[in-house]
């Protein structure tokens, strides 16, 4: 069976980002016929001798750009020697909030930048959210090198600069990989280009299908965020109680001590029910029901954990927030914290830092956290909640900061994170 890699793309306006992924689905056979033979139409209407691969995906990225929807479009394709889901976000600064999303399950990111531009204030800023998000691999995808001439000089200047850029943020040396790549032509993103007899690395499609996976990130101390308590009352299941979700992270089986959090009630797994019946064992994304042993007051909101490697119960918390709404953040705003299944009150007490991600530089007690602003708070909760550290567990390591208004998402934020 062929391993499976989660990638996310992210880079500035107009540095083709579209085309690259329509002509990695395009390379990889990836394209339905009637797909194909619309988008072949559609670029002979707009005078092209050859297929805008872009239009492979571009229909969607306009409706997201346009403020229709700001979802993150998922793509799937393989080769034979691996499976490939690509979280596609778009480019723009006020989408920044889509890379936070794209990139929280990926396992590399590609990151383009324009030949003729070179690396941008919007590249920095997308390396810095990949870096805290903790994606292990960066691919530098240095795009219409053929609009430079397939200049050597021109790359490497790139390369360099963007290299140095990434160790900053502490990513160490071979975890970055540089391609020189057109997309439009196909120059190394499939094929080795003999337009760069310079380039001696990989191509971008090699480079994916055999670059080591790192373990899944989801893969820790057993988590389970109750959604649902299912008590069927009738004459056939007269006194079942299951708790219905979907695994966070690790592994859970009958007969294994769990502790129910915040309350700190223990108990011991009796049974894992499924829609096509009991399991022995399930892992991390099932959505299974949970039997205990014990008859416990247990509703949605809370967590159930491995006993021995539990989250920490605090209603007091500092973490790094990636502030994604226009409306400013300010010391004393009440907003509400969605943690898992929990909602709670929260208060905003302290900004103590902003991170420059163009500079690498800390400023010190903020007034304010502005849009796609990254920065350190202290927050006060209305009520406990069972938290990890994001580097240990992503799923229970993370949280949104919602607008009580109107429901809007303000901010992602991130449990116990430092700037790098």
């Amino acid at each position: 069976m062929s391993s499976l890699l989660r990638l996310a793309t992210a880079g500035s306006v107009d540095d083709g980002k579209s085309t690259l992924v329509g002509r990695l689905l395009y390379d990889t056979k990836s394209v339905l016929a009637d797909q194909l033979d619309a988008v072949t139409r559609a670029s002979v209407d707009k005078g092209l001798s050859t297929p805008d691969l872009s239009l492979l995906v571009d229909g969607l990225r306009s409706e997201r750009e346009q403020g229709i929807t700001i979802d993150v479009a998922y793509r799937y394709f393989a080769t034979p020697k691996r499976s490939f889901v690509l979280a596609d976000t778009p480019g723009h600064v006020q989408y920044t909030r889509n890379t936070v999303t794209g990139a929280s399950t990926a396992q590399l990111a590609v990151l383009l930048v324009d030949a003729r531009k070179g690396v941008l204030e919007q590249t920095r800023r997308h390396a810095a959210v990949l870096a805290l998000l903790g994606v292990p691999r960066l691919v530098l995808a240095v795009n219409k090198i053929d609009l430079v001439g397939y200049d050597e000089a021109v790359f490497e200047a790139i390369a360099n600069e963007f290299s140095t850029h990434a160790r900053s943020l502490g990513y160490a040396d071979g975890t970055v990989l540089s391609v020189p790549v057109s997309a439009l032509h196909g120059d190394n993103v499939a094929q080795p280009s003999a337009s760069t007899p310079w380039y001696t690395g990989p191509t971008l499609l090699e480079h994916l299908e055999n670059v080591p996976v790192a373990p899944d990130p989801h893969d820790a101390a057993f988590r389970f965020p109750v959604q649902y308590v299912i008590r069927p009352r009738t004459a056939e299941y007269p006194d079942y109680r299951g708790y219905a979700g979907q695994i966070a992270a690790g592994t859970v089986r009958p007969g294994d001590e769990v502790v129910v959090l915040p309350q700190g009630l223990r108990s011991t797994v009796e049974r894992i029910d499924t829609a096509d019946g009991p399991l022995e064992e399930a892992g991390s994304g099932e959505s299974v029901t949970l039997l205990l042993a014990d008859d416990l007051d247990i509703a949605r909101g809370d967590l159930i954990a491995v006993a021995g490697d539990q989250p920490v119960v605090t209603d007091e918390l500092t973490a790094v927030l990636c502030w994604l709404s226009s409306k400013p953040l300010v010391p004393g705003a009440r907003v509400l914290l969605k943690h898992g299944t929990r909602t709670v009150q929260a208060l905003v007490d302290e900004i103590s830092a902003r991170f420059d991600e163009q500079t690498l530089s800390s400023v010190d007690s903020p007034d304010s956290l502005a849009l796609n602003d990254i920065g350190t708070v202290s927050l006060r909760l209305a009520e406990p909640l069972p938290v990890d550290d994001y580097g240990k567990s992503p799923r229970t390591g993370a949280f949104l900061v919602i607008d009580p208004k109107d429901g809007d998402t303000l901010a992602a934020g991130l449990v116990g994170k430092r700037f790098t």
